[in-house]
């Protein structure tokens, strides 16, 4: 039950900073397109444009409420973004002249897909003297093959080129 208690804990304080009664405002999906580019007259998405929000399991960001949350219509799938919120969100950074943002929402929006215990092993490959060149080239074929996660992949094949260069792979220290 302490998961419920502090999801509801977190939309009722959400709702008591936003001043918004009737639902609480989440950036946790959205629909596949959009019909014009978004830029930062758009920001921030679930304020503007809320329709364009979607949970993973397809709700409306307007039936994330308090209400649903203690009925058991809302659960924590429906908490999580979607990987085309986080598109829209990285064509607003683009269009507002943050590309390096956009690459960020790219990787993240890959990374949904990827089940959360093998995310922190990703992370923690990365540290350095953690990984061989080889364990980094097989995560980057897992991301690009399993996950559909061909950004992250070649983020994965950079590391284990700058790493090699830089003497910080596994046994260099």
């Amino acid at each position: 039950m302490s998961e419920v208690d502090d999801l509801v804990a977190r939309i009722a304080a959400q709702l008591q900073k936003s001043g918004n009664t009737s639902s609480a405002s989440t950036s946790a999906g959205t629909s596949t397109g959009s019909e014009k580019e978004l830029g930062p007259a758009d920001y921030p998405l679930y304020q503007k444009h809320p329709e364009k929000i979607k949970t993973p399991t397809g709700k409306n960001v307007d039936e994330i409420t308090l209400e649903n949350v203690v009925n058991g219509k809302v659960d924590s799938k429906d908490m999580r973004i979607t990987p085309a919120t986080l598109k829209l969100q990285g064509e607003i950074a683009a269009n507002a002249g943050r590309p390096s943002i956009q690459r960020n929402f790219q990787r993240a929006s890959e990374l949904t897909s990827v089940p959360d215990d093998v995310v922190l092993d990703l992370y923690n490959s990365l540290r350095p003297f953690r990984s061989t060149k080889q364990e980094l080239l097989d995560t980057a074929k897992e991301l690009r093959e399993k996950y559909n996660a061909p950004i992250c992949a070649h983020w994965f094949e950079e590391a284990a080129e700058n790493y090699e260069v830089n003497k910080k792979l596994k046994g260099d220290n």
